[in-house]
């Protein structure tokens, strides 16, 4: 199939989507216009083969969501960073995931020393990653075990960089919320993985030089 015919084809589809929510739930584009009041911030990675909603198994207007490259929550990216304070300030989610997945392109690149043009930037983060875990890493022979444990610790960093930032800490000594959780997704059965995160133990061990609630200086 040309690409011309697979792009209207999308349009079509669109229609019969669009047709089939209707008839099932007659008011359902009229709740979700209405606003949105999601209780799960997810924070992704881009690839094709994982969506949100599908894998927790929510409606829409039931998580909001950000995606890159590797879910990753870099200190410059305004982008994630935006969407994290408006999830925690103005939506109140009680909830941060950061869900990383086997398999991943992003994690996978940063094992290699090759150069990847205008994607280098992004995967020194991913290896600065290996860097702070080096020696466990290493110390994995198999290489296909050694790749699944760096998607783990990195989606561990990533939910570290989410309790760095001072609207998440603000409000989680404020209310108690929101959480922040890792989950790995696992392409081959479909399974999510928690990785169980003590938020209360690492927010005490990076307080010190994070801590971000005594106020903004003046």
């Amino acid at each position: 199939m040309q690409s011309k015919e697979l792009y209207n084809k999308i349009l079509e589809s669109n229609k019969k989507w669009v047709a089939e929510q209707t008839k099932k739930e007659p008011d359902f584009f009229t709740q979700i216009a209405d606003g949105q009041h999601p209780e799960y911030l997810y924070i992704g990675c881009s690839d094709s083969r994982v969506h949100a909603n599908e894998i927790m198994g929510l409606k829409n207007g039931q998580v909001f969501v950000h995606r890159n490259i590797a879910n990753m929550v870099i200190n410059t990216d305004l982008n994630a960073l935006s969407v994290i304070n408006y999830g925690v300030e103005y939506l109140n989610v009680k909830y941060i995931i950061v869900c990383g997945h086997y398999n991943c392109g992003g994690v996978k690149a940063a094992m290699e020393n090759l150069d990847y043009g205008i994607l280098n930037p992004w995967l020194r983060c991913i290896r600065d990653v290996y860097r702070l875990h080096q020696d466990e890493l290493d110390a994995i022979e198999d290489k296909n075990k050694r790749y699944r444990r760096f998607v783990e610790v990195n989606t561990y960093e990533q939910c570290l960089n989410v309790l760095k930032t001072a609207e998440v800490q603000k409000s989680y000594y404020e209310t108690g919320y929101p959480r922040v959780v890792g989950w790995i997704y696992d392409l081959h059965d479909g399974s999510l993985i928690d990785l169980e995160i003590d938020m209360e133990k690492e927010l005490s061990k990076i307080r010190k030089i994070y801590d971000l609630t005594k106020g903004k200086r003046k």
